[in-house]
């Protein structure tokens, strides 16, 4: 069952704006999510996903998360699956289920990284996928915190981990601070990954 989104002061529309031009330049955006705070870009601009892993100092080899509005924004990127298939995630959507989806084969390895599936959720959140609508695509969507360090919950937390210059545009907002990170399921298994 879809898990409802906590009460949060919307996106004023000048921030969404704003937010999706900078994603649009290739830029990195830190955005409030159901649980933590999210580090972001434009999952077809690969020297952004580049900067993007360098200051997360993270492999490429994990692959990452993409958060959507609504399925349409996440189809180039997965193979189809059978409707009884595809119901599984879509009954816990949007919420705070990341699912493992068998990737199309031209989709990146700076997305992908060394699996053939994707990471991909519609989250709860409504910062989220109000900032997926304003920038009118899927986005990336990993915690906004260096490798082998606790997430971000909070700006000033961001700031924190990724250092006062980093080149980050950083959405303020809300996290529900109950939540835990988002579960990750295997679309075909049903297996969690992480509960």
């Amino acid at each position: 069952m879809p898990v409802t989104s906590p009460r949060v002061t919307p996106i004023p529309a000048w921030q969404l704006r704003r937010a999706a031009r900078w994603l649009r330049a290739g830029g990195l955006l830190a955005y409030p999510t159901e649980a933590v705070f999210g580090l972001g870009c434009d999952p077809r601009n690969d020297a952004a996903l580049r900067r993007l892993l360098a200051l997360k100092q993270r492999t490429w080899r994990k692959g990452l998360i993409l958060i959507a509005d609504d399925a349409a924004q996440l189809a180039s990127y997965l193979q189809p699956q059978p409707e009884s298939v595809q119901m599984r995630a879509q009954t816990s959507w949007p919420g705070a289920t990341t699912w493992l989806w068998p990737a199309r084969p031209q989709v990146s390895l700076w997305l992908r990284g060394a699996h053939r599936s994707l990471a991909v959720r519609i989250p709860a959140h409504p910062a989220a996928r109000a900032l997926c609508r304003a920038f009118g695509h899927a986005l990336v969507s990993t915690s906004a915190n260096r490798a082998g360090q606790h997430p971000a919950r909070n700006a000033l937390e961001v700031r924190r981990k990724l250092g006062a210059h980093a080149p980050v545009l950083i959405v303020h907002g809300e996290v529900n601070r109950r939540a835990r990170p988002s579960q990750i399921i295997d679309l075909l298994s049903g297996q969690a990954v992480r509960s």
